[in-house]
């Protein structure tokens, strides 16, 4: 095989593009994403490897005969809206020309590349859906009843990409294959760039959740409602935006963002009656997540009774701080040569996996630092060098 990462990420450069948002948008089953799968399994079985798509819609790509306690590593193809080039694909390239270099090296053993879906969350609301259904953490019937913008259900869109969603759900049997599982990602922070060093292993993922609050107000014409006699939940939103930042920045170490606001019904010449807003929260202690939630959540009731609104919170979903095993830590920063072991503030399958199966991650150097956003970047020599050191990671553990 003559594939470099760089080269695997070019075929893919026009998949899924957004002229409106810049970067890329490739929601789970969208025809960019099914494109994605399509072109991973074809690389899959050029390199013979056998490929299967599991219960909840999960590729797996084997090496050496399906069975338990194969390493496995592998990522995800879909994006947030917008997104930069390398969150997720970065991860399922660098995996396949790893397996070259380990071909070439002829190291054998039970491997397999595994490709997620729905990490993001971007289209139906919740992230790390593949892995979380895989595990158990949620249940498959709240999941087939998920929506997206457009009213299509999680069941309708897995089944017309054809993943049957009777099916879905806890798969212990796939679950026990997996003896460890290392997720390589395109950091998402500064971190390496600062340290001056290609690659890093992970320490940990901060806890994190999802929450949706919504202003219930009056509806009416922008033209006739005098100022004194408007009960606007969009004016409730703008001030508890506000009050998310300020909270957030008083709380060392947090994170509080809202990202995505939706009026009811959003015309230009109408008070909404609703909005609807998401809040992402994160910090290293899960009890310090709970108590600003708690705080930001007093504030909107507070803030809506200014306004002659209603408010409510919903919890969409909560994953807690996961520290990676510190041995299996240690034993691959050791085999690529010291490298930094650097935590990091964006969940993923690995963090979902972690009470589950052993796992580890690594990260490639982002000169930016900049992350779900089009300005995301890996040179491609940091790119070769993140593939290399996969490979070894790989060797390590099986042994070689």
């Amino acid at each position: 095989m003559t594939d470099t990462v760089a080269s695997l990420m070019a075929e893919i450069a026009d998949l899924g593009t957004d002229p409106r948002r810049g970067g890329y948008s490739r929601p789970v089953y969208s025809t960019a994403e099914l494109d994605l799968r399509a072109w991973f399994v074809a690389h899959a079985e050029r390199r013979g490897l056998d490929v299967e798509t599991d219960r909840n819609g999960i590729l797996w790509a084997w090496a050496g005969g399906v069975g338990e306690g194969a390493i496995v590593t592998g990522s995800h193809l879909d994006s947030v809206p917008g997104g930069g080039a390398y969150d997720g694909p970065l991860g399922v390239a660098s995996a396949l020309v790893a397996f070259d270099r380990l071909a070439e090296s002829g190291v054998t053993g039970r491997r397999a590349i595994a490709v997620f879906p729905e990490e993001e969350g971007s289209r139906f609301g919740l992230a790390c859906l593949g892995s979380r259904l895989l595990t158990g953490a949620i249940d498959a019937d709240r999941v087939r009843a998920l929506t997206d913008a457009d009213g299509i259900t999680f069941a309708e869109a897995s089944r017309a990409a054809g993943v049957a969603p009777d099916h879905l759900g806890a798969d212990p049997e796939a679950l026990a294959r997996i003896g460890t599982f290392i997720e390589l990602h395109v950091e998402q922070g500064r971190g390496l760039a600062d340290l001056e060093r290609p690659i890093a292993v992970a320490s940990s993922i901060l806890g994190h959740g999802r929450w949706r609050i919504s202003f219930t107000g009056e509806g009416n014409h922008a033209g006739t409602t005098l100022m004194g006699d408007r009960r606007d939940p969009m004016v409730a939103a703008a001030v508890l935006i506000a009050e998310v930042q300020r909270l957030g920045r008083r709380v060392p170490d947090a994170r509080a963002t809202v990202g995505r606001l939706v009026p009811t019904p959003g015309g230009t010449n109408v008070i909404a009656s609703r909005v609807d807003l998401w809040l992402d929260v994160r910090h290293p202690d899960d009890v310090v997540t709970r108590y600003l939630v708690d705080e930001i959540t007093a504030v909107a009731a507070a803030v809506a009774r200014d306004q002659g609104c209603a408010s409510a919170m919903t919890e969409e979903s909560f994953s807690a701080t996961v520290a990676f095993d510190p041995g299996l830590r240690d034993r691959l920063a050791g085999a690529l040569d010291d490298a930094p072991v650097l935590g990091t503030g964006a969940g993923h399958d690995a963090g979902v996996l972690k009470e589950h199966v052993s796992t580890a991650m690594l990260f490639v150097r982002n000169p930016t630092g900049v992350s779900h956003a089009p300005g995301e970047a890996v040179e491609d020599g940091d790119a070769e060098a993140g593939a290399r050191a996969l490979a070894t990671s790989i060797a390590e553990l099986i042994g070689v």
